[in-house]
């Protein structure tokens, strides 16, 4: 064999394989895992509770307010280190078995989201804003973050569908930014000279909700108008979310004075009305079912390191289980869109996993979310 004739099958030889590499990494996309979920009786209540994934992997919820779980309550929208790298996957509900949606490179868990009409979810994996199809797992970059700004913390889907809201920093400032699910258009809402978060449309009003660090919340017209800080209560204030017809805002309220017990209110910024909904067992996280008749919270105290049930009408609580999250903020708790079960995480068993309970003696089932 002459030099050249060497050369060239070495060459072939390196073409072949760095062509395989990116197909192997594509095969991983859509592949499916048996189910590793665990039932077992809690300590404190005795009540079932089902570790849905494995610990020996990290599974963690998107942000709190993102759509996770299908309006049939069929599956549940997450991210996993399985595959060596935080992935988007998918699990079913019934069979606790898992699908992997995504093999992209520096994927934000937590801004996974389901569209209104379950069909597609939203990410951003780097500078990139994707939509895929969850039936082919055909993604499309929507959006690139242009070079000197850097992406802030949130990304959400209004409740029409239509685009996909975040922010982007320049410097200490920052821009409200519109992408347009269908043509990948962007525009600029509003700026401002800090850096925003968590952006969160307002259902039935044409408004948006955003976070100013641990400082305040903000809410501006979809035009960059009527820009004004929301007036809360005294203290830290989290987990803010917009009840289902865009009335009101829920949140949790931290007092400065640590004497004070963490409390659920709520504001109706049209009257800039503010009332306590209901003290709480020091609930470091919390939300609520699709009529905001119960909420569900993990509490931060250390000797009752528990997920509870809270009753809007009669703001009695009910031990459901322990979390025993290392962060208690993190768990997440959430209801199913029936209300008949809740989720959060927790790394009690090594790294975070995923639970689940069943609540449907304890709460009314409810309708699941329609298009708005």
């Amino acid at each position: 064999m002459t030099l050249f004739a060497r050369a060239a099958t070495r060459r072939s030889f390196l073409a072949t394989v760095c062509a395989a590499v990116p197909a192997f990494a594509q095969d991983k996309k859509g592949e499916s895992f048996p189910a590793g979920s665990h039932h077992y009786s809690d300590p404190a209540t005795e009540l079932d509770v089902i570790r849905l994934t494995d610990p020996a992997y990290s599974s963690t919820l998107p942000a709190y307010y993102n759509r996770t779980i299908s309006r049939n309550s069929g599956f549940l929208l997450f991210c996993c280190d399985r595959s060596a790298s935080p992935q988007a996957f998918r699990i079913d509900l019934k069979t606790a078995q898992t699908r992997q949606l995504t093999d992209a490179r520096d994927l934000d868990g937590s801004s996974l989201t389901l569209t209104p009409d379950n069909r597609s979810f939203c990410f951003f994996a780097g500078p990139s804003l994707y939509v895929s199809s969850l039936s082919t797992l055909h993604e499309r970059e929507l959006y690139q973050v242009p070079e000197g700004w850097e992406r802030c913390a949130g990304l959400s889907v209004g409740p029409d569908g239509t685009h996909a809201t975040f922010a982007e920093k320049n410097g200490e400032g920052s821009r409200l930014r519109m992408v347009s699910l269908a043509q990948g258009v962007a525009r600029t809402v509003f700026d401002a000279p800090f850096a925003m978060a968590d952006p969160l449309p307002r259902p039935l009003r044409a408004q948006i909700l955003y976070r100013q660090g641990d400082e305040a919340l903000w809410m501006v017209n979809l035009d960059g108008q009527q820009n004004r800080r929301l007036k809360l209560a005294a203290g830290r204030n989290v987990s803010a979310n917009w009840a289902p017809d865009g009335k009101t805002l829920l949140y949790l309220n931290l007092p400065d004075d640590k004497k004070q017990l963490n409390a659920i209110r709520e504001l109706m910024p049209d009257t800039n009305t503010d009332k306590l909904v209901a003290k709480t067992s020091q609930f470091a996280s919390f939300n609520f079912n699709r009529d905001s008749s119960v909420f569900v919270g993990a509490s931060a105290n250390a000797s009752s390191p528990t997920v509870l049930i809270l009753l809007r009408l009669t703001r009695r609580e009910l031990t459901l289980c322990e979390h025993k999250a290392s962060q208690p903020a993190l768990s997440a708790p959430q209801f199913s869109p029936d209300s008949q079960r809740i989720y959060f995480q927790s790394d009690r068993d090594g790294k975070a996993a995923l639970y689940c309970m069943h609540v449907e003696k304890l709460v009314e089932k409810t309708e699941a979310e329609t298009r708005l």
